[in-house]
């Protein structure tokens, strides 16, 4: 691919387990990246094995992440998008989140979907581009125990549509990806034992649980210049867990 012509993209969160496998399928496609999280360590070791640029950031902080985008922009001569892949799970009743979690749990996901909106209707105002935000199929279906988490995701859906509606005008499309559970660092504690790996796979309808390349497909997509008569549309990736109900 003709390097001015490579799309250039910023995930916000991307080294983390579905942000690793996102960055490793654009990059071999030819996409330039750059790689946004807290932790430097993580952020370096896959911008080196990929040859990505990355930077520190709070990703709660929407100012940060506006300023990021605006760099990426300037230094690659472009952006073509960007992601947030920034969460958190809590598998807790109401009566038992504390208020602390509680806000937490907002700050992971929700407003970090917030920064990610803000940035890329300043960084692809004159382009357009492509905004992809993660939400869950338990924001789309009732579980147990997942109260505070669901509102979160649920929010970002709703904050998904508004955007998609305010900056259709500038060619700037904004789309969701709502998995099931997928195998990554942040399910471990919830996949720790055997009994609880049997009890979520049974949870989906196609009977297993997501691999981060499940959704970094889904996401490649949605950022793709060719899928540029889509937007406002949520795409669950869950093995059917939110739609389907098995035998």
């Amino acid at each position: 691919m003709n390097e001015s012509a490579a799309p250039t993209y910023l995930l916000v969160g991307g080294a983390g387990g579905i942000g690793s496998a996102l960055a490793r399928q654009l990059a071999a496609s030819g996409a330039r990246l750059v790689l946004a999280g807290r932790r430097a360590e993580p952020l370096e070791r896959l911008g080196l094995e990929i040859g990505a640029e990355w930077t520190v950031l709070d990703a709660t902080d929407a100012a940060a992440v506006e300023a990021a985008a605006v760099a990426a922009a300037t230094r690659n001569g472009r952006l073509d998008g960007i992601v947030n892949l920034v969460g958190s799970i809590l598998l807790k009743p109401a009566h038992r989140t504390s208020a602390e979690e509680w806000r937490a749990t907002l700050a992971q996901n929700l407003d970090t979907a917030f920064a990610t909106v803000r940035a890329g209707a300043t960084a692809l105002a004159k382009s357009g581009g492509s905004i992809v935000l993660m939400s869950s199929s338990a924001a789309r279906v009732g579980l147990a125990n997942h109260e505070a988490i669901a509102a979160a995701k649920a929010g970002v859906i709703g904050l998904a549509l508004s955007a998609a509606a305010s900056y259709a005008a500038r060619g700037i499309r904004v789309n969701v990806v709502a998995p099931g559970l997928v195998r990554t660092p942040l399910a471990a504690p919830i996949l720790a034992s055997e009994a609880s790996q049997k009890a979520s796979i049974a949870m989906h309808p196609l009977g297993r649980l997501g691999e981060p390349e499940d959704v970094a497909r889904v996401i490649a997509f949605l950022l793709d210049p060719r899928q540029s008569w889509i937007t406002g549309e949520v795409l669950g990736v869950d093995g059917g867990l939110a739609t389907v109900r098995g035998r």
